[in-house]
């Protein structure tokens, strides 16, 4: 009865683009269409992701959720650095990695329950976030003190990006192939879709999703004016959970079924891409718009720390538990918080 109605549900999401494009409503009405409209859009990327999955293992289909889950993020990025809205790109790419370390990992560990997850494959996501946390640092500091978006910043984050990129692809081929490995040596029946259909499936729903997204951003700026909230708050929370919400929805639907070893998969291999792959990708890609710099706020980078060590704490003794999502659950809470607090730069 619920797969019915979710999938009855995806209709709504075309529905939602053509009356943007067509009738032109209030943006507080499109706001909320928008957002019933990810909904039903993330649960088909997680059933999707689910059957790819069974084709590839656990870890490839972790990076599958993740690379299409993260595709809404890129475009809504390049639109806003478009904009000229630095601050609302780099909080909102900074409150993805903390949103799928905490909030996402924390639900999927809440609603998966205890079970067995990959701890190599969490370590090597978490040390690229780690690593990215670090190396932002390059630019960063320079851009406490000053403007920062000054040309020198957006000059160094080249090398920076370009740096990370390196090392996302040469740990992502190495994690890749023993995730291959792992899943022809277990040799399991595969039952449900093509491996063809799925991907497809979550091309298609990544591309909906990504105009929805676009369409639900638009709208937050008013929603966050008439609530009187700072344009940081809103890039690093709002628009984070938003662009989230395929991520989201796909690993706690795949945790309620009982694959955890899947879902923290998902969260912490899209944590990860938005770390390594996601941000020096929008960096390089901005250069043919608009030079962006990574002077990510102070606030921004103790956060991602925090994240990152509580999430490794966690995580070490390769199990998940429900009291471990509620601590994550509740470290995110308090990071939201402490955004809410500090207002613009």
């Amino acid at each position: 009865m619920v797969r019915r109605f979710l999938f009855a549900s995806v209709a709504l999401a075309p529905l939602v683009i053509l009356i943007h494009y067509v009738l032109h409503p209030p943006e507080t009405l499109e706001f909320v269409l928008a957002a019933a409209a990810l909904i039903p859009l993330a649960w088909l990327i997680g059933e999707a992701t689910e059957h790819a999955a069974e084709h590839t293992g656990p870890g490839i289909g972790g990076f599958l959720n993740a690379t299409f889950g993260n595709a809404p993020e890129l475009i809504i990025a390049l639109l806003a650095v478009n904009q000229g809205l630095t601050e609302v790109v780099r909080g909102s790419l900074s409150g993805s990695v903390i949103g799928n370390l905490l909030l996402v990992l924390g639900f999927s560990l809440l609603f998966g329950g205890r079970g067995e997850i990959d701890r190599q494959s969490s370590f090597l996501a978490l040390g690229l976030v780690a690593f990215s946390t670090l190396i932002f640092l390059v630019v960063a500091i320079p851009g406490w003190n000053g403007d920062p978006e000054r040309s020198s910043l957006a000059d160094l984050s080249i090398p920076v990006s370009i740096a990370l990129l390196v090392a996302y692809l040469g740990l992502t081929f190495y994690s890749l192939r023993r995730h291959a490995a792992l899943h022809i040596a277990s040799n399991e029946e595969i039952k449900g879709w093509s491996l063809r259909f799925a991907v497809g499936v979550l091309a298609a729903a990544t591309v909906v999703t990504a105009f929805v997204a676009e369409i639900l951003v638009g709208t937050l700026e008013v929603f966050a004016e008439k609530a009187g909230l700072s344009e940081f708050f809103v890039a690093a929370v709002i628009v984070a959970i938003v662009g989230n919400a395929a991520e989201h929805g796909g690993a706690v639907v795949v945790a309620a079924r009982g694959k955890i070893k899947l879902a923290a998969e998902i969260a912490l291999a899209s944590s990860a891409q938005v770390a390594v792959f996601l941000i020096p990708t929008v960096t390089l890609l901005a250069l043919l718009i608009d030079p962006l710099s990574l002077a990510f706020r102070e606030v921004e980078l103790i956060a991602l720390g925090v994240s990152v060590a509580i999430a490794t704490v966690l995580l070490a003794n390769g199990w998940s538990s429900r009291l471990k999502g509620a601590i994550l659950i509740a470290t995110y809470l308090g990071i939201a918080i402490l955004f809410f607090s500090v207002g613009e730069r």
